[in-house]
């Protein structure tokens, strides 16, 4: 029989062959991909464990633990964790005054303590064998506690018990330490006080003294050349003065154009005029006078005067019989109504014919030539100062009261706070602005308390709210009469403030800033000598 053609033939065989090739090269395929998978899967399980251990490992470290610890019949565990419990019914016996018991129980401790040592020393294990007694003696006192009704709520309770009482001791104890730290931030010292008493019989026994004085017409006309450095100072600390005072003109590239306007209360200024007619300060004008003598400081014009004829006033600042004592003591400190304290809200009515002056208060120490103040653009403010809003409490909220609707409807509580200390004063602009009346204002409104509480900051921040130009932070440095404060602030900074209770004169002054206040000090002064200054 004649055979068909290739394109004839059947293809049923062909298919057959192909399907069997197919199916051989996706088992090959499987498999291999079953081999890669495998594989993968044993590193990352080997590499996963790897890591495990790892972790344990810095675990046994880090908690000091051994393996024996972590096994579940380990006998060293079972005793700690005995030791931790029996502990805390020693403390808890002991508030009951069931002294033998603790006793008992510290005992029992000592025992299981002793234990674990050896077993330490010696690297070994603990057996149940060895330390059976010990676990049923530790067991039973353990029991007994429970029994005496020293479980976890009569702990708890009595812990929280202990813990008020503590609160109760500490808000005591703060409070002591409070007042005695105000107290001893108000004294004066006695060298101090010896100074001046010192300095004012000097000046009135030396008739040469005071004709000395006089006879400086000259320094009349620097009082108001606009073309000088002008510093003002309110104080009746003369050291503290003189340290202001030395320190600017030491640190002054131009001594003879610096001139000190000195403003002091009648107690004290014949002392400050003998002191700086004595001393000479490389050249530095110095200008004395007694707000006493300012005629137009008086009750009708300023608020503060007025409020200090207040009975209810002055039973709060000198009497403390009011308000409950709930005020903090600091608030109640008479120095906040203090005329040299409100003394720098009248600058321009006590320097009349200045247009710009530097305002310093008397616990600062100056480092730095102060001579670029004055050049300083103030574009349109009248006051200059460092903010110190850095953190959140030294925002206006933290010093002013926002549930009075004055407050509140007048004023940003997020607005940056500003220091006093170091101030540069446009009082061509403060006179435009009538800031003075600006202040009156305030201080009137404040006359019950209920805008703020004291001190001199808080109607600052009223007074110059939106008239105030920051300046760069190195101008001034605060902290160094309470906090520490960090050292390559103190290397830039051109003014360093002793703000606070531990001023630098006073026995609880900060002992490592005290250097930075006292070489400014002559201590080989005859009458520093002589009233103990040291």
């Amino acid at each position: 029989m004649r055979r068909r053609g290739a394109d004839f033939r059947r293809p049923g065989r062909r298919r057959l062959q192909d399907a069997v090739w197919w199916t051989s090269c996706c088992v090959v395929l499987l498999f291999f991909i079953y081999t890669l998978t495998r594989g993968t899967t044993i590193i990352d399980s080997n590499h996963h464990f790897s890591r495990r251990t790892s972790r344990h490992d810095r675990v046994i470290e880090g908690f000091n633990v051994t393996e024996e610890m972590l096994s579940p019949d380990s006998v060293a565990r079972q005793i700690n964790d005995q030791i931790s419990i029996a502990k805390a019914f020693v403390v808890i016996a002991k508030e009951s005054n069931n002294h033998q018991f603790a006793w008992e129980l510290s005992a029992q401790i000592r025992i299981s303590q002793i234990f674990l040592s050896n077993a330490a020393t010696r690297r070994a294990p603990l057996t149940i064998k060895e330390s059976e007694h010990a676990i049923r003696d530790m067991a039973l006192l353990l029991y007994q506690a429970q029994q005496l009704h020293y479980d976890s709520a009569t702990m708890i309770m009595r812990l929280k018990g202990k813990i008020q009482a503590l609160e109760e001791q500490m808000n005591s104890a703060s409070e002591k330490s409070s007042k005695y730290g105000q107290i001893a931030a108000e004294e004066v010292p006695k060298s101090l006080y010896c100074l001046g008493v010192r300095l004012t019989s000097k000046w009135f026994n030396n008739l040469s003294l005071q004709k000395k004085l006089k006879d400086k017409r000259q320094v009349e006309m620097k009082l108001k050349d606009n073309d000088l450095y002008h510093f003002c100072v309110f104080s009746d600390n003369i050291l503290a003065t003189s340290v202001v005072v030395n320190s600017t003109a030491i640190n002054s590239k131009n001594p003879d154009k610096v001139v000190f306007h000195l403003v002091t209360d009648e107690i004290n200024y014949a002392s400050m005029k003998a002191w700086f007619s004595l001393n000479d300060f490389r050249g530095v004008t110095v200008e004395v006078q007694k707000f006493e003598d300012f005629s137009w400081l008086n009750a009708s014009y300023v608020p503060v005067l007025k409020q200090l004829q207040d009975s209810e006033i002055q039973n709060y600042y000198f009497k403390g019989n009011s308000d409950d004592s709930k005020t903090p003591i600091k608030f109640r400190n008479p120095k906040y109504l203090s005329m040299l304290n409100h003394m720098r809200f009248y600058i321009p009515e006590v320097f009349p014919e200045l247009k710009k002056v530097v305002f310093l208060d008397d616990d600062v120490v100056v480092q730095k030539d102060l001579s670029d103040l004055f050049s300083i653009d103030l574009n349109g403010n009248v006051n200059g100062a460092v903010e110190t809003c850095m953190e959140t409490f030294h925002r206006y909220h933290k010093y002013l009261n926002y549930s009075h609707p004055l407050i509140r409807a007048h004023f940003d509580p997020d607005a940056c706070g500003w220091a006093f200390g170091m101030n540069v004063f446009d009082l061509v602009q403060w006179r435009n602005r009538n800031v003075t009346g600006i202040y009156h204002y305030w201080q009137e409104k404040n006359a019950d308390r209920t805008l703020w509480k004291l001190g001199t900051l808080p109607p600052g921040l009223l007074t110059f709210y939106g008239l105030t130009e920051p300046l760069d932070p190195s101008w001034h440095v605060l902290g160094f009469g309470y906090t520490n404060v960090d050292p390559q602030l103190i290397e830039r900074g051109a003014v360093l403030h002793f703000n606070g209770n531990s001023k630098p004169w006073l026995k609880i002054g900060m002992e490592k800033y005290k250097p930075l206040w006292e070489k400014y000090v002559d201590y080989s002064h005859p009458l520093l000598q002589q009233c103990n200054f040291h």
